[in-house]
C-alpha cells in the first residue's frame, strides 16, 4: 500500500504514535509519505520506503497568521498525484482532517481517488476541537472522513458527545514498539549518576503544559520527599518550566529535580526511574504512562480520560481524582517504601503495557488500510 501520513512532528503523543507506526508499516515493505512542515522528531531514518515531504508556508504581510492549511492541502494533492498514495492517514483532527477533506475534493476533480483515514488524540477533540470557534469544521470533517478512529473508549464517548457524528467510530490503541525498550540490565542502568543508593528516582514526561497539570507534579513530589527520600527526572520542556522551576525552590527541593529538556531516550531515562507521576488534568490515552510501564516503571495519576484503560488501580500503579496531591503522594509513598512491594508493581506493570505492543495494534490499522480501499 502507498500511504500519505500528516501529523504534528514534535514530542507530543500524537506524534509520536503517527511516526512510529509509519515506520512500522515501511518495515512491513508498504510506502509511506510523511507530510508535515518538518521532519518528525521520532523518525530517526529514512529507507526506500520512507519518504517525507516539507509543507512550506510562504509568508505574506496580509496576513496575520500564515495559511498553514492551505499549504498542507496544496501539498498533499501534489504527493498523492506525484507518488499514486491510495490513503491518506490524518492524526490530529486540527487542521489535518480538513485540510485532508480539501486535498480529497481537489483531487476528485482530477479523476484522482484518495481514502481519508482520520485518527483522533485527545485535545484536538476535547479542549480545541470542541470549541465553537472551530466545531464545525471538525465535525464536518469527521463525518466527511472514510474512517475514524479513536485511541481509547473514554476518547469515543467524549467524540460522540461533544459532537453529531454520523459515522461509526473504531477503537485502536496506542502502542509500544517494544523492540525499542530494550531489556537494561541493572549493571547497564547506571543509577548512581543521577541518585544516592538509598534514593527513589521519580519521573515525569510531558511537554509541560497546564493540562499536564505540571506544579501538581512538583507538589506530589514535595510530599514524597517528606518521608522517601528521592530525586525528581522532568523529561520534556513547555510553558509551564519556569512555574515548576519556581516552585520547586519555594518548596525547597530545587536541588533535587533535574529538568533534562527534551529527549528521544525516554526509554533508557525510564530505566532510572521507580515510579512515575502523570497528574493530568485529561489524557485521551496515556501515551506517556505506557511508555512508563514498558520500561518497569508503575505508575500515578488521576482517573481521568483513558488512563484508567491503560493503568490499572492497585496492579499498575494508583489512580487518583483530578488535583488530589495528597492522595497521590500517600499512594507513591505506599510503593516506594517496600522494596518488595515496588517490585511487584514493577512486574505487573512491564507485563500489562505488552497488551499495548506494536505487534498487537498494527494488524488492527492494517484491516482499516484494506477496508478502506477495497
Amino acid at each position: 500500500m502507498k500511504i500519505g501520513i500528516v501529523c504534528y512532528p514534535t514530542f507530543g503523543g500524537s506524534g509520536v504514535v503517527a511516526t512510529e507506526l509509519g515506520m512500522a508499516l515501511a518495515e512491513k515493505g508498504h510506502h509511506v509519505h510523511f507530510i508535515t512542515y518538518k521532519q518528525p522528531v521520532r523518525l530517526d531514518f529514512i529507507s526506500s520506503n520512507i519518504h517525507f515531504h516539507e509543507v512550506f508556508v510562504e509568508e505574506y504581510p496580509l496576513f496575520q497568521f500564515q495559511p498553514y492549511e492551505l499549504a498542507l492541502s496544496s501539498k498533499m494533492v501534489e504527493i498523492v498525484e506525484m507518488y499514486g498514495l491510495e490513503i491518506l492517514h490524518v492524526h490530529y483532527a486540527i487542521p489535518h482532517a480538513y485540510a485532508a477533506y480539501m486535498a480529497k475534493q481537489m483531487l476528485a476533480q482530477k479523476g484522482i481517488s484518495v481514502k481519508v483515514v482520520t485518527t483522533l488524540h485527545g485535545t484536538d477533540i476535547t479542549l480545541v476541537g470542541s470549541h465553537p470557534t472551530y466545531k464545525t469544521a471538525v465535525e464536518f470533517s469527521i463525518n466527511n472522513s472514510d474512517v475514524v478512529t479513536t485511541v481509547s473508549e473514554s476518547l469515543k464517548r467524549d467524540t460522540l458527545r461533544l459532537f453529531d457524528i454520523k459515522k461509526e467510530i473504531k477503537v485502536i490503541y496506542n502502542f509500544i514498539d517494544f523492540k525499542k525498550y530494550p531489556q537494561i540490565t541493572e549493571a547497564e542502568c547506571k543509577r548512581n549518576s543521577i541518585a544516592k543508593d538509598n534514593e527513589r528516582i521519580i519521573a515525569h514526561v510531558s511537554n509541560l503544559r497546564e493540562v499536564k497539570r505540571p506544579l501538581d507534579v512538583i507538589k506530589i513530589y514535595a510530599e514524597i520527599q517528606k518521608s522517601i527520600p528521592s530525586k525528581l527526572l522532568i523529561i520534556g520542556d513547555g510553558p509551564a518550566r519556569e512555574a515548576m522551576e519556581c516552585l520547586a525552590k519555594e518548596l525547597g527541593i530545587y536541588e533535587n529535580v533535574l529538568f533534562l529538556g527534551n529527549s528521544n531516550e525516554v526509554g533508557k531515562l525510564l530505566c532510572y526511574s521507580d515510579l512515575f507521576l502523570l497528574p493530568s488534568e485529561t489524557e485521551s490515552f496515556g501515551l506517556a504512562a505506557l511508555e512508563a510501564m514498558a520500561a518497569r516503571t508503575p505508575v500515578i495519576s488521576t482517573n481521568s480520560g483513558g488512563l484508567p484503560e491503560v493503568n490499572f488501580d492497585g496492579e499498575t500503579g494508583f489512580l487518583s481524582p483530578i488535583g488530589d496531591v495528597k492522595d497521590m503522594a500517600k499512594n507513591a509513598v505506599y510503593i516506594l517504601e517496600n522494596e518488595e512491594r515496588l517490585a511487584a508493581f514493577k512486574v505487573r506493570a512491564f507485563e500489562n503495557s505488552q497488551r499495548f505492543s506494536l505487534d498487537n495494534v498494527l494488524p488492527s490499522y492494517k484491516e482499516v488500510y484494506k477496508e478502506v480501499i477495497g
